[in-house]
């Protein structure tokens, strides 16, 4: 796909989703090893990174990750054990 499909395929999600996360904050997109990548920040250790097989997934993954990373520590460790 090339990048002017992948922006519009964006475009589409964050018309989609327009109080999302992936809307507000426009993560960079790119593909490593087949994956999509949604990342906001310097590398996807030191960022907030959702991946998946198309972009929409990789935004999906990427809201999902950059609402966890907003809740307090406390709330996370309870909620991560309960699953």
């Amino acid at each position: 796909m090339d990048e002017s499909a992948a922006l519009q395929r964006a475009e589409l999600y964050y018309e989609s989703h327009p109080r999302s996360p992936a809307a507000a904050r426009a993560p960079k997109l790119f593909v490593r090893s087949g994956v999509w990548v949604a990342l906001l920040g310097r590398s996807v250790r030191d960022g907030i990174a959702g991946f998946g097989p198309t972009i929409e997934a990789a935004l999906r993954a990427f809201d999902a990750q950059y609402l966890r990373a907003l809740r307090p520590a406390k709330e996370r460790i309870t909620f991560d054990r309960a699953a």
